[in-house]
């Protein structure tokens, strides 16, 4: 039988996204945990962008290290991080169950998404993500820090399951007979291009839906009006057996938070399509035919 989508066991959750005004006041009314994902793929280390400004009392997190296993053995290239390393990782960032966390990158949340589908999904109640990232508070004038803190340990757990997810089979299976969005670049879904991966195409029955078209051009998001007309044109609708993925499971994360904000429970396919085309057994489909 296919792997079904798995059912998550979800905590309460804040709106997931911030404005730099609100998480001006939040900062002054209580502790906030700030955590600094700047991440480009093929660009130059985050923390050098982080060690150039960032907001005051942000520890910057790695992609690589601490938000994703070693790539290989047939994973993808950021496959998830082992539950209690990212823990550790974690507290060590000084995160707490009792405190907000907001996450944040240089603009459109691509890379701070997976941040907060990882905290979330490990059950961390109160994860939000800044609208514009540090693009939007530097341009607001507000402080600007260039010092690591040394932040007190935390005391986050890792309780696994608080999100939806699937494998490459229920990532199959989603193609078949629900809804699996494509969060690429509409010209590698198609197989025109594949700058990264050794195979280009998509999975069969996949529907392009480029994270791109989450945000405006500033990087800051559309209107949740906007989202659900975009989502539905592509089945994606509430109460609709939706799954995403994207090239290693990143960007893909953002695709969820955007569904979640539109009130689509959609499941994250975290291997992507790194790790379907490891496997030569696999399909592979080109062209338009599987958009909508």
């Amino acid at each position: 039988m296919p792997a079904p989508i798995a059912e998550p066991n979800r905590p309460p959750s804040p709106e997931p996204l911030v404005t730099v005004a609100a998480l001006d006041e939040l900062l002054r009314a209580g502790p906030v945990t700030l955590l600094d994902v700047r991440y480009r793929l093929g660009g130059p280390p985050g923390r050098a962008a982080y060690e150039e400004g960032h907001v005051p009392g942000a520890v910057f997190v790695d992609m690589d290290t601490d938000l994703a296993d070693p790539p290989g053995n047939g994973r993808g290239r950021h496959p998830l991080p082992d539950p209690e390393r990212f823990a550790a990782a974690m507290r060590a960032a000084g995160v707490r169950r009792d405190q907000p966390v907001v996450v944040y990158d240089g603009a459109d949340g691509t890379a701070a998404a997976r941040a907060w589908w990882l905290l979330t999904y490990h059950g961390h109640p109160d994860v939000r993500l800044l609208d514009g990232g540090w693009a939007a508070w530097s341009e607001a004038g507000l402080p600007v820090s260039y010092e690591s803190p040394a932040p007190a340990e935390g005391d986050f757990e890792a309780d696994p399951g608080h999100l939806r997810l699937v494998d490459a089979e229920g990532a199959a299976r989603a193609g078949r007979e629900a809804v699996l969005l494509d969060a690429r670049a509409r010209e590698r879904f198609r197989g025109e291009v594949e700058p990264i991966d050794p195979v280009a195409g998509h999975v069969p029955g996949a529907r392009s839906a480029p994270t791109a078209e989450n945000v405006d051009a500033s990087g800051r998001w559309k209107p949740v009006a906007a989202l659900s007309e975009r989502f539905a044109a592509v089945g994606a609708v509430p109460g609709a057996d939706v799954a995403v993925y994207c090239g290693s499971g990143v960007t893909a994360a953002h695709e969820v938070l955007a569904l979640r904000m539109t009130e689509v429970d959609a499941a994250l396919y975290a291997g992507s399509w790194s790790e379907w085309v490891s496997d030569p057994e696999r399909p592979v489909a080109t062209g338009d035919s599987d958009a909508t």
